[in-house]
């Protein structure tokens, strides 16, 4: 019996040992109090003074860090996530996609906002804002999963997240939120080198659920942000399934009479008489 946990343990490590890190680390920094908290959350950081001062350990080290309110209510919807992600897509293209989600998000909102200081779009006293968490991470998990699903429905798949995701970003004009787009894009994109088609069990479509719950509501914090996401989210859904489905009619339409023309060019026998 035992072995047979183990075992499927051992399907999904990645988020078995990042969620166990997750627990110490979070527990820890409820121990030490506030004052270790705030410490903790400004060394670990990935904003432009910690990597314009050679900090580049805080690249990975911010994504065992969090500061997201109550443990209890976001880590069972995180591991649901990961769990899924793990077993769809296994091990190391998890892996693949966690990493290039969280450090590639951190890198450009890096570069966006050093930019933007640099022309006097944004205050200074930004590049020490506090920017740590697994959401970036986790955000390019669900976006990977596009990899899984169903080709007819990919498409409508991917024009939920990328409309919502920018639609979250502009009306909370937040740099994190900006962050969050690009790491679902980020997804999206390597999703497209982890072509897997695999079979949906109804446990792992209600898992598929509850994932796409939790990142939605990674992406929208306030009621009216919650509105415009969904609003635009869905549109942009019924737009990219639409678009599909035509072209694929088009494409269609143009291979049919390709594929008869041999009957009209090939030599016909000569009736005689």
């Amino acid at each position: 019996m035992s072995g047979g946990t183990f075992s499927r343990l051992g399907r999904v490590r990645f988020t078995v040992g990042y969620v166990a890190v997750l627990l110490v680390v979070s527990f820890a920094i409820l121990a030490l109090g506030p004052h270790a908290r705030d410490v903790i959350i400004q060394r670990a950081s990935t904003n432009l003074h910690n990597l314009a001062h050679g900090h580049i350990g805080t690249l990975l080290g911010s994504a065992f860090v969090v500061d997201a309110g109550p443990i209890y209510f976001w880590l069972p919807f995180l591991t649901c996530l990961l769990v899924l992600a793990e077993l769809q897509l296994r091990t190391i293209r998890l892996m693949v996609a966690f990493i290039i989600g969280h450090i590639g998000a951190t890198l450009v909102v890096a570069l966006a906002l050093a930019a933007a200081i640099e022309f006097g779009w944004l205050p200074v006293s930004i590049a020490r804002a506090s920017d740590v968490g697994m959401s970036y991470g986790a955000l390019a998990a669900l976006g990977a999963l596009t990899a899984t699903l169903p080709s007819r429905w990919r498409p409508a798949w991917i024009g939920w997240w990328i409309a919502a995701a920018m639609t979250a970003a502009i009306v909370s004009a937040d740099f994190t939120d900006a962050g969050h787009a690009v790491a679902v894009i980020l997804g999206l994109v390597v999703s497209a080198r982890l072509s897997r088609p695999v079979r949906w069990t109804p446990l792992r479509l209600f898992m598929l659920v509850n994932s796409t719950g939790f990142g939605f509501l990674i992406l929208a914090h306030h009621w009216w942000g919650m509105a415009a996401t969904l609003a635009f989210g869905l549109l942009g859904a019924v737009v990219a399934y639409t678009i599909a489905q035509f072209s694929s009619v088009r494409l269609s339409a143009v291979a049919s009479p390709l594929d008869g023309a041999d009957t009209l060019t090939d030599r016909q026998p000569v009736a005689t008489g």
